[in-house]
């Protein structure tokens, strides 16, 4: 079929002009120096933008996002341009604004965040464990990766973890033959329940007289028989006792007004 020339003429008019508009604005960044010639060529790029990231739109990101990365990507791409090496600008700045999305999809579909350091060292890891694994007939141990890169058993370690961040393990996942994750991670801890009481003790405890609290201390913790108490503070027997059931008395009765505080 041949081409109708009333349709292909004004597309070709319409590349042209904004190949010249193109031109004329780096010429004025570049070249001239001109204030308000990067923020035009960047705007003049945009719908380069808004083409890459529609690529990638039915990923399950929001479309405005995406955009958003890849304006980054155009911005990082004008300010490195060199446009004496002779390559359009256009096709530098594909890459940059594909390589921001695709990095921006790295980084949402983690379920932590990663720090970039440790991404660009899981990356850098990846290439050299490929490279070594040939070379060596067998998978590279940690030691030999890091030796590799030049970096440390615990950085090499914390790189190779990370690409656990991209899930979440399931607490009803199976483990094993019937177990459940759920049941290895441990009981709930019985004495939980009594942090409360455990507090409104203490602050009836602070209420006791300091004889008090040295006798209870002495029957109760260090396991004291009332006839021991008695030698070390210099009363009798029925006496400690007596002390003791009025401080337990007061403490209960401190705890039962506090009771209904608490709820």
């Amino acid at each position: 079929m041949q081409s109708n020339p009333s349709q292909a003429t004004p597309n070709r008019m319409q590349t042209t002009k904004r190949g010249a508009v193109e031109n004329d604005l780096i010429q004025r960044h570049y070249q001239q120096n001109e204030p308000g010639a990067r923020e035009a060529l960047i705007e003049s790029l945009l719908p380069l933008v808004q083409s890459i990231a529609r690529r990638y739109e039915h990923r399950g990101e929001p479309l405005e996002d995406l955009v958003q990365a890849g304006c980054i990507g155009l911005v990082k791409a004008v300010d490195r341009f060199d446009p004496d090496r002779g390559v359009l600008l256009t096709t530098f700045a594909v890459p940059n604004i594909a390589g921001e999305i695709k990095r921006y999809f790295r980084d949402s579909t983690r379920t932590m965040r990663v720090p970039r350091d440790v991404q660009e060292l899981r990356s850098k890891l990846t290439k050299t464990n490929d490279s070594l694994t040939v070379r060596l007939g067998r998978f590279p141990s940690v030691a030999e990766l890091a030796e590799a890169t030049g970096e440390t058993l615990e950085r090499v370690v914390e790189a190779l973890q990370s690409s656990h961040a991209y899930r979440l393990d399931s607490l009803n996942e199976t483990v094993g033959e019937d177990e459940e994750l759920i049941g290895l991670i441990g009981n709930a801890d019985e004495n939980f329940a009594r942090a409360d009481t455990r507090l409104m003790l203490d602050s009836q405890l602070a209420d006791l007289d300091r004889r008090d609290l040295q006798i209870l201390h002495m029957r109760y913790t260090q396991d004291m028989t009332q006839s021991e108490i008695a030698d070390q503070v210099g009363v009798s027997q029925m006496h400690v006792s007596r002390l003791i059931r009025r401080a337990v008395d007061q403490l209960r009765d401190g705890l039962s007004e506090s009771a209904p505080h608490r709820a």
